[in-house]
């Protein structure tokens, strides 16, 4: 099993699991980005709720430098666009980050007809960003690397 000390969850569930808005809501969104389980959608709502928890803080103590560091990072990820502010992180969405899943922007750019077909391909190796193949579908895609997405050389799929 390896080393416990190494794993951790790197999720949080909702508080509230039962609820039939979020369970709707759950549904809908795993259907829109073609996600495996519940898991891959709380992993990216745990992500998202880190940034903007770091933004109210900067927002209650003020730190230019560490503020200038957050919206960069955002931005790298393609998530924000440049001129951002900290309020434009408390407004992001689970979907801006969805939508920087390498299976969506594989979907997204026509190389797999489906979302489910674009996780497949991933898995399988036949994507690959730049010269580097990447075989996981949650790998979040940041803005220079999305043009860089294609098939591998040496997939079959790249002969089409």
């Amino acid at each position: 099993m390896g080393d416990p000390r190494r794993r951790r969850k790197k999720w949080v569930g909702p508080k509230h699991p039962w609820r039939l808005d979020i369970l709707k809501e759950e549904v809908e969104l795993l259907g829109r980005y073609g996600l495996r389980d519940k898991r891959e959608l709380w992993k990216a709502k745990t992500m998202l709720r880190k940034f903007r928890h770091r933004a109210r803080e900067l927002l209650g103590n003020p730190d230019e430098k560490k503020e200038k560091e957050l919206i960069a990072k955002l931005v790298g990820l393609g998530v924000l666009g440049e001129g951002a502010t900290l309020d434009d992180v408390l407004g992001l969405t689970v979907d801006k980050l969805l939508e920087r899943r390498l299976q969506t922007v594989v979907y997204k750019k026509g190389l797999a007809k489906t979302l489910h077909q674009a996780r497949q391909y991933i898995t399988h190796g036949h994507i690959a960003i730049g010269d580097r193949v990447v075989s996981v579908p949650s790998y979040i895609v940041r803005a220079k690397e999305e043009a860089l997405v294609d098939y591998t050389p040496l997939s079959p799929l790249s002969r089409r």
